[in-house]
């Protein structure tokens, strides 16, 4: 069993937990120690579990001993209105080789799927991504994948795996459980252009900083999408993270916790994970990860149930014709979010077998009606059609 792999939660980190005040998450959440042993899961909707593996991270000269100083500073927050039980499993320590600290993640990761419990990864390098995405091939066929990155980690993908490469892993390697990869927060002169025009012939999607920098709600109905979201910290410009490898360019605090409750309030979302944590990281980027994590979670307090959509109670139905084709949105009453119909084609070789609906804004639909198609429904059709 791979719970027999995690290791407590330091001493010094949970003595700081019990130091903080009475109503803070450190006193409220319970926690893996070496005393009380793992506590008992029955009833938990969230864990909180480092990863201390970035052997396969090319530019890491040392290696991750632990993520405490981002604990330590979750532990001193106060929780929102939270109607949930979390618990702090503590860390997985590397094996002797990466392949059996995969071996680990994915155990723990499908296990913990199966009981209905989120996992919060704090991770080393983002090459720990494949194993949790791995975690779904006996559970679930046909995932999608949100990398809030400023890199694509699409790579070579003869290379043996890295944290630059694992994407590329994921694409072509068996089984193909992987429908949809997004990026969101990618910044051009990072990415090669053999991986920009690689994602676009698998009709994946991708956000540039830019366009998240006009309007961050476009990364809504990407995350309301998603399966697995994974965070490489590196997204964060150094001004907020303050971390010493970071990029002068990125997204900024405010932005990245929002991504990070769009993720939580995503009725699909099943893993959430931070890595590239740094082995040293500043007091700064650790407070702010430990702000992601609460964003994360108050997201997930305020979850509406609507995946799958049931469109015959609560949603309003709005026909666009266009072209040749009438495209069909759905508009929930309790919440105010829309989807648009991907149709099933009977004469082709449909990856979903039925309608699917796929998460878009209000703008798309005025897009629609306005006779303009909008992107992600053209890549989304053309993906279901290969």
């Amino acid at each position: 069993m791979a719970f027999e792999f995690l290791k407590p939660v330091n001493d010094a980190a949970q003595a700081h937990a019990m130091l903080q005040p009475q109503h803070s998450i450190g006193n409220v959440i319970k926690i893996h120690t070496s005393h009380t042993g793992l506590p008992q899961l029955d009833g938990v909707q969230m864990v909180l579990i480092g990863v201390l593996e970035n052997r396969h991270d090319e530019n890491a000269l040392l290696q991750i001993q632990n993520v405490d100083p981002v604990r330590k500073q979750f532990y001193e927050l106060f929780p929102g209105n939270w109607a949930l039980n979390i618990v702090d499993l503590g860390d997985i320590h590397p094996g002797d080789t990466v392949e059996d600290t995969y071996y680990v993640l994915k155990q723990l990761t499908s296990h913990l799927l199966i009981k209905n419990i989120i996992p919060i990864y704090l991770g080393g390098s983002q090459d720990l991504m494949y194993p949790i995405y791995r975690a779904f091939d006996d559970i679930q066929h046909m995932i999608n994948v949100v990398n809030v990155d400023c890199r694509f980690d699409v790579g070579d993908i003869e290379a043996p795996i890295s944290s630059r490469s694992y994407v590329g892993k994921m694409v072509t390697e068996q089984p193909y459980n992987l429908f949809n990869y997004s990026n969101l927060g990618f910044q051009t002169y990072f990415n090669s252009q053999d991986e920009i025009e690689l994602l676009e012939r698998m009709f994946f999607d991708a956000t540039r900083l830019g366009m998240l920098d006009d309007d961050i709600k476009q990364a809504e109905p990407v995350m309301r999408d998603a399966d697995v979201v994974g965070v490489d910290i590196a997204v964060v410009k150094a001004g907020d993270s303050a971390f010493a490898k970071a990029n002068p360019n990125g997204l900024n605090g405010k932005q990245i916790c929002s991504l990070s409750r769009y993720a939580g309030i995503s009725d699909r979302t099943k893993v959430f994970g931070i890595f590239e944590i740094p082995v040293e990281p500043s007091i700064t980027g650790s407070q702010l990860i430990a702000e992601m994590m609460w964003y994360f979670i108050e997201g997930y307090n305020y979850r509406a149930g609507e995946h799958p959509v049931n469109v015959k109670n609560g949603f309003l139905k709005y026909n666009v014709p266009i072209e040749n084709d009438v495209l069909t949105f759905y508009k929930s009453s309790a919440t105010g979010r829309w989807w648009i119909e991907l149709p099933f084609i009977s004469n082709v070789n449909n990856k979903l077998k039925q309608h699917t609906l796929l998460p878009c804004t209000r703008k798309d639909y005025e897009l629609a009606c306005d006779q303009n198609i909008p992107e992600r429904w053209l890549k989304a059709r053309r993906k279901n059609e290969v």
